[in-house]
C-alpha cells in the first residue's frame, strides 16, 4: 500500500471535496482522483461515496482514516522527537487567528519567530470562521470563544478591551458626544450582523437601533480602516488604536471587554514546533500586555 496515496486519501477525508483537496495539495483535480482510485483498487474496497455535496467516507474508508491518522500522528511525534534532539525545529505550523489580531499584532512579531527558527515554516491564516483543529486545518487557533468540547488544550491568552473611537477630523467637524444618548446624532461604523461568526463579536446588540446611521463592515480590520478615515464612530480594539494619533477615544467610561484563547489539539500540543510557536505567542503577548487593556495597565 502506497503511503503517498494514503496521504491524498487523508486530505480528501478531512476537507470532503476532491477539488478542495487538490488546492491543499497543490496538484490538479485529476491527480487526486487517480490517487484515490489507485488506493481503492489496491485495497479492493470503496473508500468514498461521491455525492453532489462532496465525498463521504464509507465504513471501510472510516476504518482506514482512523488508522491513517494514528500513523500520521506517530510520524509527527517522531519528527518532534528528532527536532528536539537536534535542537532544530522544522516542518510547518499553521496559526489561525481573528483578522485584526493576525494583521495588527502577529504579523509584527512573526519575523522574530522565524529568526529564532529559520527552518520552521509558519503559516498565518486570518480567519472569519472557526477552523477545525481535528481536521488539521490549523495547528494553533487563537479564538475569542472558549471551546467546551473536543480533544483540545485550551488556555486563556489575554483579556483585552475595546472603546468607541473616531478620527479627530470627524469629531472636530461633527462634535464630541458626551453621553451615550448623543451617539444617535452620529454616523457609526459597525459589523454586519448576519455575518458574525461568534456571539462574542456582538458587542452591543441593543445599542445600534433603527435610529442609528451606520456603515456596516464584515471585518474588524475594515471597521478600523473606516473609522480611521473619518467615516464615523466605531468600537475599536484598544491595542489596534494604541499610539495612533489620528484617533480619539469617545466616551472613555464605556468599555467592552473580551478575551483571546489559544487552542491546540491534544494529539499535537506536545510537538516541539507547535509548542515553540505557542510559547512564543504567549511570551510576545506578555511583553505587550499594557496595550491590550490600557485601563488595567494605568491602574
Amino acid at each position: 500500500m502506497d503511503w503517498d496515496n494514503i496521504r491524498f486519501f487523508v486530505v480528501v477525508a478531512r476537507v470532503g471535496r476532491i477539488s478542495l483537496a487538490a488546492r491543499h495539495l497543490r496538484v490538479d483535480h485529476g491527480t487526486v482522483s487517480r490517487r484515490i482510485a489507485m488506493l481503492e483498487k489496491g485495497l479492493g474496497v470503496k473508500l468514498f461515496d461521491r455525492l453532489t455535496t462532496g465525498c463521504v467516507l464509507t465504513p471501510a474508508g472510516e476504518r482506514l482514516f482512523a488508522t491513517a491518522e494514528e500513523i500520521e500522528l506517530k510520524l509527527l511525534h517522531a519528527q518532534g522527537d528528532i527536532t528536539r534532539t537536534d535542537a532544530l525545529l522544522t516542518g510547518t505550523v499553521r496559526i489561525a487567528a481573528p483578522d485584526v489580531f493576525a494583521t495588527v499584532f502577529l504579523c509584527t512579531c512573526l519575523g522574530e519567530l522565524k529568526a529564532l527558527h529559520p527552518s520552521l515554516t509558519v503559516q498565518l491564516v486570518p480567519i472569519s470562521r472557526t477552523l477545525s483543529l481535528s481536521k488539521r486545518e490549523a495547528d494553533i487557533a487563537i479564538t475569542i470563544k472558549c471551546p467546551t468540547e473536543g480533544a483540545l488544550s485550551v488556555r486563556k491568552l489575554i483579556d483585552y478591551s475595546l472603546h468607541f473611537y473616531a478620527a479627530k477630523p470627524y469629531l472636530d467637524k461633527y462634535g464630541r458626544p458626551k453621553t451615550q444618548a448623543e451617539l444617535t446624532r452620529h454616523q457609526h461604523v459597525t459589523y454586519v450582523y448576519d455575518l458574525l461568526f461568534a456571539d462574542q463579536l456582538n458587542f452591543v446588540s441593543d445599542l445600534y437601533g433603527p435610529d442609528y446611521r451606520r456603515l456596516e463592515c464584515a471585518s474588524a480590520i475594515a471597521q478600523f480602516a473606516a473609522v480611521r478615515s473619518g467615516a464615523g464612530i466605531g468600537i475599536v480594539h484598544d491595542y489596534v488604536a494604541y499610539g495612533d494619533k489620528q484617533l480619539e477615544m469617545v466616551l472613555p467610561g464605556m468599555v467592552f471587554e473580551r478575551s483571546y484563547w489559544v487552542i491546540t489539539h491534544l494529539d499535537t500540543r506536545s510537538l516541539g514546533s507547535v509548542r515553540a510557536v505557542s510559547d512564543f505567542i504567549s511570551q510576545r503577548i506578555g511583553a505587550s500586555r499594557g496595550m491590550f487593556h490600557p485601563d488595567r495597565a494605568a491602574g
